[in-house]
């Protein structure tokens, strides 16, 4: 009896319970089966949630496998699938779909995605379960994603900005070049090395290009590039019976070595970039800014990529349907203040010699030239160029990768302009008053030892003055006047015109030096140093610069190469007098109409300047080398203010071989 009552107290309870349990409604079984979407768990939304008829549709790899392989391949983050819930509380008939409103988010590779689509749940039996089941077919995925489509991920390439000169002509830019191949079944096999040293490639690869499994006697097969400024190779490769090339997108440099130091160039990125920049999106396969503009520029230049997220359709000829874009976009085109004809006719006046140019419009400050020569095609390190070639360059004995107008030279003789100004300034030098120098050397007392100052011109008339100093070039003099201001009223002046700091300019160039500590510690060194030798040290840009202050009465603008850097930026004011800087005038104009750079004294071109030559100690028996300097300008019409330096002048007529130059400059110039 006492085990009867147990037993119907038992049976009570569980009657209860189960009379008080809530039935699961369609809202409550959408509800779990969006966390579990948001939660990416496709695998219990398809055991627990899908119709019987949807899982005999979709395997487990169509919704499980699939969805999964697409967030990964997608990056797809964020997602968020929500619904609208009904307006009221609901009676819902199991004999009837209950349907709702899903809205569905969600951040790909591509950008964002987001639709709206409608979930049906039927009441069904499933394993002995009555509950609420949800239909399903790849659209909710994608709209208009069906079983059998594929989907896909495109790259849309991005175009390098390209730069361009004050006059849009083409320094750095996209266009085209010749990639060289051989047609295996007319080529000419006997000359096979002549082929591959044109190109720099050995004739075990030409072998191995020509031996891949997919060749065949007619195919065209690609070997190696070349460059639009190697037209000459081209033509002579073309010789060869069975060589042909085709046209191809590449990187260019129209002008060549003439502003390769300038340029730069672009090539396949390194280990050690890569791993600075991978954040960046920089991929193993890409190019950048390896030197010059190209590498200071590499942020604005580079472009970013867009990608496109589509659906391929298995229906021949079926157009892609997109389903997410961004679009590329494409680098900045960068005007700057160089003046590429310029550029190239300083660079083709100075023969191959080695040496260095600047060009800078007095009245601006902006920058129309920097030469370094000898130089180098920036195209060949662009498309890989082979250890032999590399070696050949780098030994050449004329050092045409070093880069000359970023470093810093002996001024020589172009410094006495300078010297003069500072005296002038200091009320210590009276361009008037002459001193009578004789001989060809000279020295305070004899407290300068074995030191004696040097002048090439002891013929020059007495009194010498400032105006036939300039001439005559009369190292004497000009120590003299810088022993008369004293050192520090000199190293003062220097100061003024910016020696002991960087150069404002968006090249990494050397700074200027009055010495190696920046001190003059004897009068020995005092008057070397007036006429540019000691161990005094000028960048050309500097040294270019340094002269405005003769036609801008005193004031040096800061060099600018952007087109978009705001000219006229004052730099150094206040040097020199506006009479001081009518004298100098003056005196540059005589230097070359009565001094020694008479291949610059044209009739039509009333150029105005100072030579100089830096004498560099010999390391052994013999004469130590020359570096010759002319700095100048149009006296009638000064908007180029031009300085050139030419190494090894000693056997060469010296600095006046360097005026000859400038001179064809100039007369190309105002030709043009």
């Amino acid at each position: 009896m006492k085990k009867r009552l147990i037993f119907l107290l038992a049976f009570c309870i569980i009657w209860v319970l189960a009379g008080c349990e809530k039935k699961t409604t369609p809202e409550e079984r959408l509800e779990s089966y969006v966390a579990l979407w948001n939660d990416h768990d496709f695998t219990t939304m398809y055991e627990k949630f899908l119709t019987t008829a949807t899982k005999q549709t979709f395997d487990a790899a169509n919704f499980v496998d699939r969805q999964e392989k697409l967030i990964k391949d997608l990056s797809i983050e964020n997602l968020e699938v929500t619904y609208e819930k009904p307006d009221k509380e609901m009676e819902w008939d199991s004999e009837k779909p209950a349907p709702f409103r899903i809205q569905v988010k969600m951040d790909t590779v591509a950008g964002p995605i987001s639709f709206q689509k409608e979930i049906v749940f039927f009441k069904e039996t499933q394993d002995e379960e009555v509950n609420w089941f949800a239909e399903w077919d790849p659209s909710f995925i994608f709209p208009e994603l069906e079983l059998k489509d594929t989907v896909g991920i495109a790259t849309i390439d991005s175009k390098r900005g390209e730069i361009l000169d004050r006059n849009d002509q083409p320094i750095a830019i996209n266009g085209k070049g010749y990639e060289i191949g051989i047609v295996p079944g007319k080529f000419d096999h006997s000359r096979k090395a002549e082929f591959a040293k044109s190109i720099g490639v050995s004739p075990e690869f030409v072998d191995k290009q020509l031996n891949q499994s997919w060749v065949k006697p007619d195919y065209f097969v690609p070997i190696a590039k070349l460059a639009r400024t190697d037209a000459n190779v081209l033509d002579s490769l073309l010789a060869i019976p069975g060589v042909t090339y085709q046209k191809t997108p590449m990187r260019e440099y129209p002008y060549g070595e003439a502003l390769a130091h300038v340029s730069g160039y672009i090539g396949k990125i390194t280990a050690e970039q890569l791993e600075e920049r991978k954040e960046q999106g920089y991929k193993e396969s890409d190019l950048i800014g390896r030197q010059g503009l190209e590498r200071l520029l590499e942020n604005r230049l580079r472009g970013q990529d867009g990608i496109r997220i589509f659906i391929k359709k298995p229906d021949p000829g079926a157009d892609p349907v997109v389903i997410a874009e961004t679009p590329a976009t494409n680098g900045e085109t960068i005007h700057v203040t160089i003046d590429a004809e310029l550029q190239k006719l300083v660079y083709d006046s100075m023969k191959g010699e080695p040496g260095t140019s600047a060009a800078v419009n007095p009245k601006t400050g902006e920058t129309l030239a920097l030469v370094s020569s000898p130089s180098f095609d920036p195209a060949h390190f662009m498309l890989g160029m082979s250890e032999e070639q590399y070696k050949q360059l780098s030994a050449d004995p004329l050092q045409p990768l070093f880069n000359r107008f970023a470093a810093a030279y002996a001024p020589g003789s172009t410094m006495k302009p300078i010297s003069a100004a500072i005296g002038l300034e200091a009320g210590t030098l009276n361009p008037a008053v002459g001193i009578v120098i004789n001989g060809r050397t000279w020295q305070k007392d004899s407290s300068w030892g074995n030191y004696k100052v040097s002048r090439l011109h002891p013929e020059a008339p007495n009194p010498m003055d400032l105006n036939k100093a300039l001439i005559y070039s009369d190292n004497i003099y000009f120590a003299q006047q810088a022993l008369k201001m004293g050192r520090q009223s000199f190293i003062d002046g220097l100061h003024e015109f910016g020696y002991g700091e960087p150069l404002p300019f968006a090249l990494n160039l050397a700074a200027s030096q009055i010495s190696n500590d920046g001190k003059i510690s004897s009068e020995g060194q005092l008057a070397d140093s007036s006429f540019g030798q000691g161990q005094m040290l000028t960048n050309i840009l500097h040294l270019t610069s340094m002269y405005e202050v003769f036609l801008t009465d005193g004031v040096i603008y800061k060099p600018t190469l952007f087109a978009e850097e705001e000219t006229g930026q004052i730099w150094k004011q206040g040097i020199i007098s506006s009479e001081h800087a009518a004298i100098m005038r003056t005196g540059l104009r005589n230097v070359v109409v009565d001094g020694f750079a008479q291949a610059a004294n044209m009739p039509n071109i009333p150029l105005a300047g100072k030579t100089g030559t830096a004498e560099l100690k010999a390391t052994g028996e013999g004469r130590g080398q020359e570096n010759g300097f002319f700095v100048t300008y149009n006296s009638d019409n000064p908007t180029l203010l031009l300085a050139m330096m030419i190494e090894h002048v000693e056997d060469n007529n010296g600095s006046g071989y360097v005026a000859a130059m400038v001179a064809d400059v100039f007369k190309a110039y105002q030709a043009r």
